[in-house]
């Protein structure tokens, strides 16, 4: 099927005329709530709905992953929301309830609306909608994926996915929040953590003992000052580190600290590598004075399922080529229904770090709602932006595969 044969002013209304399946939808997935290791009950309503939409295969894989398959061509399109959220943080902070959430003409609210719950719903009815339209030919299926514990460790989900199950897609869409725009890209991270060690004494002389924290507070502003010349790249940005969180053993509020340790948070922009972030916090000068181990944290926590799937806590910086076949459909998917889209980066990191940044399989970003909402209070997404997700999700693999045969030609 060539794109000439799209209807797309049928595609925009057929978009519209689910708007209020995804709306309630939505509603339902941000009243069940969860935060990672605790999807079970999202898991369960998006098997249901996939199930109610046709899908031609719906299953919770043992991880808890659902999985959601339309076609039955052979070449096999991927498209990945998270469907855990963070916490609520501060009750105090939200003007409504975050579980709840509200409705009005135009907005949805809610804790995951846009981060980023909207993205799964959008999926959905996208995957359905090219049923709809007849556009899933016997070249390619359609897989949707609502992954599980993407904010304790995002990307896990899809080395499961991919190392586990053996499933492996020829791309991948994330629809992760956008602001409507077009992401080929982002900084990558990982999770650092420096123990030092002191001797413990009497507080009343502390001079009798080493305290671990004097040594840290030493360390910390070294780290700071790391932060300021770290490598700039001219897409991604800056590379940063920071100090997340502190810790430290003690015999008790009397005594001098006789261990400290620090978490820190270190972005990675193109041509810096978990090897070369290390080395940079080695070699700090407070860091060989005292002694200080330097090492990168692992994850190990158990799914919702109890799986336990562990990894190391780094997450590679990944960039797709504006002019792959990828990039070139989504833009003009979304071009042909509704107008040329700005093409730019996530500030924030995604699943992305394992589909492509470990894998190597092409990923590109689209997503209903913005990045400014997600993990902060008050969270609202768009409905406009469901409508126009589901739209260009729809037809955007039909696309891909006239590209790709002109390309081939």
């Amino acid at each position: 099927m060539t794109n000439t044969q799209i209807d797309y002013d049928r595609v925009r209304e057929l978009a519209v005329s689910y708007r209020e399946d995804m709306v309630r939808f939505l509603r339902d997935l941000i009243r069940i709530g969860g935060e990672s290791c605790g999807e079970e009950g999202k898991s369960k309503r998006i098997k249901e709905e996939m199930e109610k939409l046709g899908f031609d295969r719906a299953e919770i894989d043992p991880l808890g992953n659902v999985l959601g398959w339309m076609g039955t061509g052979k070449r096999l399109i991927a498209f990945d929301g998270h469907i855990d959220t963070v916490g609520i943080g501060e009750i105090s902070n939200w003007k409504f309830d975050p579980y709840e959430g509200y409705e009005n003409e135009t907005e949805i609210g809610g804790r995951g609306a846009s981060d980023q719950l909207g993205g799964i719903v959008s999926a959905v009815y996208g995957a359905r909608m090219a049923k709809d339209l007849g556009l899933l030919s016997d070249e390619y299926q359609m897989l949707v994926t609502g992954t599980v514990q993407e904010e304790d460790c995002d990307g896990m989900c899809w080395l499961y996915i991919i190392e586990k199950s053996g499933i492996r897609p020829e791309f991948v869409v994330s629809t992760e929040p956008t602001n409507m725009h077009v992401y080929r890209g982002h900084r990558g991270r990982m999770e650092i953590r420096v123990d030092v060690l002191g001797i413990s004494c009497h507080g009343s002389a502390p001079e009798r003992g080493e305290n671990a924290i004097y040594k840290m507070a030493d360390i910390i502003k070294e780290v700071e000052q790391l932060n300021e010349r770290l490598h700039y790249d001219a897409f991604l940005g800056k590379g940063t580190v920071t100090v997340s969180q502190i810790f430290y053993t003690s015999p008790s509020r009397c005594a001098v600290a006789d261990s400290c340790a620090i978490s820190l948070d270190r972005r990675l922009t193109d041509g810096e590598t978990y090897l070369s972030a290390l080395k940079e916090i080695e070699d700090l000068p407070s860091v060989k004075k005292w002694g200080a181990k330097v090492s990168m944290y692992k994850y190990d926590r158990p799914s919702w399922t109890g799986e336990i799937y562990v990894q190391d806590c780094y997450f590679p910086t990944w960039v797709i080529p504006e002019d792959a076949p990828q990039t070139k459909a989504l833009v003009k998917a979304y071009t042909t229904l509704y107008g040329a889209p700005k093409v730019d980066k996530w500030t924030f990191s995604t699943n992305g770090v394992a589909i492509m940044g470990r894998h190597g399989i092409p990923t590109i970003g689209l997503g209903p709602g913005k990045e400014e909402q997600a993990h902060a209070p008050n969270e609202i997404t768009w409905k406009e932006d469901l409508v126009r997700c589901a739209a260009i999700y729809s037809v955007m693999p039909t696309l891909y595969m006239d590209i790709t045969r002109e390309d081939n030609a």
